[in-house]
């Protein structure tokens, strides 16, 4: 890290100190190249994209291209976007009290030119840090050409000033972000009319405001991003400037249940209370990813807008404060997700997926049938099967077995010494050391998925179910 106060602070000392100017894309490619090289990832906190997005990011970079990104909301678009400040230099030097980041050697607004022309190598110079070379808009209907590009200055006119004169304007988000990147997100949802001021950016580097007979050339790198759907139905994307995006990128929502999982883990909330442990086992973490996957694939839910890895991080934390809740009143001091609170999953699956017209006033039937799939395919995985026919065996000529919310961890400790099969079938569930609650969350596990898998009988009343032989 560079202490700044040993920078150089007049225009002189920056020359003498041997810094040498170069455009925004030829800065974030040098030092793209250096960590590529080095073998450092360049997004690493983005997961599942190694090999697929990143590559043609890479190729962009190094290319020199804007990029606009299209994919469905939850896939990490704008967090990319943001990574990329990481690219640039640490610190650059500026004309003190440049409103557009004005290069010291290369000034483009009257007020740096002035100021430059008049102090020589006595110009002052400023340092702006990477993370202050960023702008970024949410692409809405009321943006305006102004807000994007600048608009004249009433004070400064009311101050004595021309409307002919240069200093009157008011620069907008663009030109205030020379030297750096610039991102809109949704992009389709700007209205066409304003999209047309974008075109002089991406092609000849400049802005134009109103009628001023003047020339910014910007140096900025241009991002973008758009949902699909938007791109080709809600708004568009007017020909010309398509056409000046020198790359584009289609992202994807995670392919496999493991990378599903460890976004989760990176995102998810744990929550902290004193006197309580949290754990959740990697079989309920896969329970909980594999209903999103599903969701992906089912004919039921409307895939036009996605599902997003929102949901499955926020069905996780429902589920662990479920859990949570559930210690909390039967005095227990571990908190283990188990089966019984998935039932708390609908509460955090609806906001966030569509389910399709035709299927109206299903919602619940639909979503029900989507976590006992999830629940029926990890329980498959990861159960050995050689394990199971002894446990359908012990419920024959016994009574059944009652779980729920209110059965108290130590309830399956014992239920397990009087079935031993169980407690086999149970263990390739239990994550470390072993402890009540863990064998709790195994037990209803492979008693739910036996009844899924027709073995069991399942009679079920609110946060209460009874497993039984079948006959």
């Amino acid at each position: 890290m560079v202490d700044v106060s040993t920078l150089p602070t007049t225009l002189g000392e920056l020359r003498s100190s041997g810094w040498v100017s170069r455009p925004v894309k030829d800065e974030i490619r040098a030092n793209a190249v250096a960590r590529i090289a080095a073998g450092e990832p360049l997004f690493a906190e983005v997961l599942g994209y190694q090999d697929t997005v990143f590559p043609q990011l890479e190729n962009a970079l190094l290319a020199g291209h804007d990029v606009i990104f299209l994919g469905e909301r939850g896939q990490a678009k704008t967090r990319m976007i943001r990574s990329l400040v990481g690219l640039l230099d640490e610190w650059m030097p500026i004309v003190a009290g440049s409103e557009i980041n004005d290069d010291p050697y290369a000034p483009v607004s009257r007020y740096a030119k002035d100021l430059v022309s008049a102090d020589g190598d006595d110009t002052h110079i400023g340092w702006v840090h990477r993370s202050d070379r960023y702008g970024e808009k949410l692409a809405t209907p009321d943006t305006s050409i102004a807000d994007l590009i600048g608009e004249v200055d009433p004070i400064k006119v009311a101050e004595g000033r021309y409307l002919s004169d240069e200093l009157t304007l008011h620069y907008g988000l663009v030109p205030s972000t020379n030297r750096g990147i610039f991102a809109i997100n949704e992009l389709p949802d700007l209205a066409e009319r304003i999209q047309v001021g974008l075109l002089n950016v991406l092609e000849e580097r400049d802005i134009q405001v109103r009628g001023y007979k003047i020339r910014l050339p910007l140096d900025v790198l241009l991002v973008a991003s758009a949902n699909p759907d938007d791109y080709t139905n809600r708004g568009r994307l007017i020909t010309p400037l398509k056409d000046r995006f020198g790359s584009q990128i289609r992202t994807h929502y995670p392919l496999d249940v493991e990378t599903e999982m460890a976004i989760v883990a990176q995102e998810s909330t744990l929550l902290e209370v004193d006197g309580l442990s949290v754990h959740v086992p990697p079989s309920m973490s896969e329970i909980i990813a594999t209903i999103s996957q599903i969701a992906r694939q089912s004919p039921h839910i409307s895939q036009r807008s996605g599902v997003s890895v929102r949901l499955t991080v926020a069905n996780q934390e429902t589920v662990v404060a479920n859990a949570l809740r559930r210690a909390l009143r039967n005095g227990e001091t571990e908190v283990v997700p188990r089966i019984c609170d998935l039932e708390a999953v609908p509460a955090s699956t609806a906001g966030k997926v569509e389910i399709e017209s035709l299927e109206d006033g299903r919602e619940e039937q639909i979503l029900d049938h989507i976590v006992r799939s999830a629940v029926l395919a990890v329980f498959r995985e990861r159960v050995r099967p050689e394990d199971l026919l002894a446990v359908v065996e012990g419920f024959e000529g016994r009574g059944p077995i009652e779980i729920g919310e209110d059965v108290a961890a130590a309830g399956y400790v014992g239920l397990c010494e009087t079935m031993p099969a169980l407690a086999r079938a149970a263990e390739p569930l239990i994550d470390g050391p072993s402890s009540p609650a863990k064998v709790a969350s195994a037990v209803e596990l492979v008693l739910e998925g036996l009844h899924l898998s027709k073995r069991l009988n399942k009679d079920a009343i609110g946060g209460r179910a009874q497993y039984r032989a079948r006959g």
